[in-house]
This record gives C-alpha cells, structure tokens and sequence, in this order.
C-alpha cells in the first residue's frame, strides 16, 4: 500500500493527482505558497497543479474582481433587478424568493451555480429558473448528482444503496482507508478487501 505522501512543493504532480486530499490541506498548501485561497476545491486543486508544474502564483484567465456596489443584504429587490457579478444568497434574497414562490423556496446546488453565473439577467428570469430546476429534479427519479468535490457524501451515498443491510459507520471506515491510497475515490464492491490489506 503506498504511503499517502506530505503536501508540499516536492510533492510530484502524479502523487497530487492520485491521492485524496482534504480542502483544508489545499487552503493551507496556498496560504503557505502565497497562492489564493478562494474556490472550491476543484478549483483549488487546479491551482495547486498549475503551480507545482510552472511555479506560477497567477492563474491564466482570472475573472476579474467583482466591481458591483450592490448590497444583496438591505437592498428592496424586485423582479426587474438586475444579478450584479458579486451576487450572494443572503436572508434578504430568500425572503424575496419566498414572497414571490412561496414558502416551499429553497436554495439548491444548481440553482446557485445559475444565480452565479448569469449576472445581467433579472431575478424575474431567476424565478422562472428556479421553477425549471425544480419541474427538472420532481421529475427526475435518477439519483442526485453529487459534484465531485463532495467525494465523500458520493463514497457514503453509494455504499450505502450497495449495501442497505450495512450501518454506515463500515462505510466510514472505508472511506478513510481509500482516501488515504492512491488512486480514485469511488466505492466499490472490492473496497472491503481493504480492510484485511489494512489489518496486515
């Protein structure tokens, strides 16, 4: 079994790549790099490449800083109002979703990511996006996609629908030995040959 190798600038790209790494590990690799600590961890994972590959602290092609005054949190928002670039979920913006959806509003993953993404266009347009994603996802009876960013809840997610008759500390304690190994981090019916490899 490989050992999980240390986070820092030895570290060679193909190890970075291979083992799974903590957001935290990452935030803390950029602070100590003097790199920017923002993003997911898609995100901060790219970076991080892109740095042990070039030695280069800047990224290529940065959004440039958000340059809106608009104050998500106070301001009276109405259906004509436009998504600035520095939009944000706030209690002002679901109390306005609320009274113009009904209480049943909830912020969602790709919700969000629309609201994000669409600065220009109005919260009436939001609404009638918010109704899409909803009429998508009622009628949808696949399982949730988990982004993959969230390894572990996907891990736990599928070992469970495997395994029902299990409790899901078992699958707790597989995740921390695959994570710790080198390769992906998706369940499989093989993981629990590693709990033998382990005890060994």
């Amino acid at each position: 079994m490989d050992k999980r190798p240390s986070l820092n600038t030895e570290i060679s790209i193909a190890d970075f790549r291979d083992f799974y790494w903590l957001k935290e590990e990452l935030v803390r690799f950029c602070q100590r790099e003097g790199l920017r600590k923002n993003g997911n961890k898609i995100e901060l994972t790219e970076r991080i490449e892109l740095y042990l590959a070039t030695g280069e602290r800047q990224e290529i092609n940065l959004k440039p800083r958000s340059k809106s005054k608009f104050d998500w949190s106070n301001e009276v928002l109405s259906p004509e109002t436009r998504i600035t670039d520095n939009y944000k979920n706030t209690e002002n913006t679901r109390r306005f979703f609320k009274e113009e959806i009904g209480e049943h509003f909830k912020f969602n993953v790709k919700f969000m990511n629309w609201m994000k993404s669409n600065s220009g266009k109005t919260l009436s347009d939001a609404i009638e996006e918010w109704k899409r994603i909803k009429t998508d996802l009622k009628n949808n009876t696949s399982p949730k996609v988990i982004e993959l960013q969230f390894e572990y809840n996907r891990y736990l997610r599928d070992f469970m629908a495997d395994n029902p008759g299990l409790k899901r500390e078992l699958g707790i304690r597989l995740w921390k030995i695959k994570r710790s190994m080198r390769g992906d981090n998706i369940y499989s019916k093989e993981d629990f040959k590693l709990l033998d490899d382990f005890r060994k």
